[in-house]
């Protein structure tokens, strides 16, 4: 299986991925055919040698003609959908901008459909996501495993004013990700980076072992005291097994509604699974393990939201393994609007397809239909797209 591990010790960003993703051997030619497929004022793109530091990269540039142009979510969402892209690679581009969205809605206290993109609704923003979905294909990367994050400190001036770094909107989007500041006074996560790693990313932490085919340098914009570069790692998995920390603690007094707190809480901490398990304590009390998946140096954190939330005195962790689906999102058209479905792939072959509550539960309420008819609808119109019906 094709694997891509993302070194983001300079941080990331869109032109940052592309150029990496150019380096490696994605076709620049491939990219501006597919590129002509969307409806998009006159731009130009470039990919040209450059060092940064003393590291020899790719810098990926887009020039672009329109000036003052503000987007909607809405806007993108339906520039992609109306594009004869194929259908993987608009599935691709769209989540990256969803998350966008919901990021700038959440920061800003709006809606998806009143939330305006500035820098990211822009051309070139457009481009770079539209050119990492397509390069990504390009090199046949089914997975896609990333390091912590450097995300820079101190201010940026954006159309909003002058904002903290990092920005709060790259900060929604990376909930969950390992961040560090890497002592660098300046912006090294844009939010199209952030949503770009986000969405093809299934799990942060050191790099598996693999095969390794070749290795990708994406120059940014800046010199900086460190290599301002993107490095992207490609080869093969030689073990499909992942290390993991399981974090348990037992409690002999639990609320349901404040374990349900306590799940949200180890989410936002960091957490990639969680769960209950009751169990008969001494003198028969009724009590509850709590456990939890994280990858490690999030250990602590999760140790933090038990305690916090918890009757507990003790939280206890150990090392483990997981094998790991790969996990890819499909978008399913329906005549009330768009639902996304989750394919579990594993060894090239879909083992699991599951379609996205919030979705169904939108549609289910436009449309008057039940919710569970509304999720059959939704998987058998994506098991058919993938082939599987």
């Amino acid at each position: 299986m094709g694997m891509a591990y993302f070194d983001c010790f300079s941080g990331i960003s869109g032109d940052m991925t592309v150029g990496a993703l150019i380096d490696l051997g994605a076709p620049l030619d491939r990219i501006e055919r597919e590129l002509a497929k969307i409806a998009l004022p006159a731009f130009e793109i470039m990919a040209e040698p450059v060092t940064r530091g003393a590291i020899a990269a790719t810098r990926f540039t887009v020039r672009a003609e329109e000036k003052g142009i503000v987007r909607t979510w809405t806007n993108i969402r339906e520039l992609v959908e109306e594009s004869e892209l194929d259908d993987d690679v608009k599935a691709r581009a769209i989540d990256i901008f969803r998350r966008l969205a919901e990021a700038e809605a959440k920061v800003h206290r709006k809606t998806l459909e009143t939330v305006h993109f500035h820098e990211v609704g822009a051309t070139d923003a457009i481009v770079d996501v539209v050119s990492a979905s397509v390069a990504l294909k390009a090199l046949g990367i089914e997975e896609v495993r990333s390091s912590p994050v450097a995300t820079g400190f101190g201010v940026v001036k954006t159309e909003h004013g002058l904002i903290p770094l990092p920005a709060p909107a790259v900060a929604e989007i990376l909930v969950g990700a390992p961040l560090y500041s890497a002592n660098v006074q300046a912006e090294l996560v844009t939010p199209t980076g952030a949503a770009i790693l986000a969405s093809a990313t299934t799990s942060f932490g050191e790099m598996p072992m693999v095969e390794l085919e070749g290795v990708g340098y994406g120059a940014g914009a800046r010199e900086l005291d460190l290599p301002n570069v993107l490095r992207v790692f490609l080869g093969k998995l030689v073990s499909p097994l992942e290390e993991v920390s399981l974090v348990e603690t037992t409690l002999d007094t639990a609320d349901g509604e404040l374990l349900s707190f306590m799940m949200e809480r180890l989410f936002e901490a960091g957490a990639v699974d969680a769960w209950f398990t009751p169990v008969y304590m001494k003198k028969g009390r009724p009590g509850v393990i709590v456990s939890a998946l994280t990858s490690s140096g999030k250990e602590e954190a999760l140790a933090s939201a038990m305690l916090d939330e918890g009757s507990t005195l003790g939280v206890r962790y150990s090392r483990s393994r997981r094998i790991v689906a790969q996990r890819e999102v499909i978008m399913v058209k329906t005549a009330w609007g768009d639902a996304r479905v989750k394919a579990g792939r594993y060894r090239g072959k879909i083992i699991s397809t599951r379609p996205e509550f919030d979705d169904c539960r939108a549609i289910a309420l436009k449309s008057g239909l039940p919710l569970d008819r509304v999720r059959r609808l939704v998987t058998d119109e994506a098991r058919k797209s993938l082939g599987l019906t």
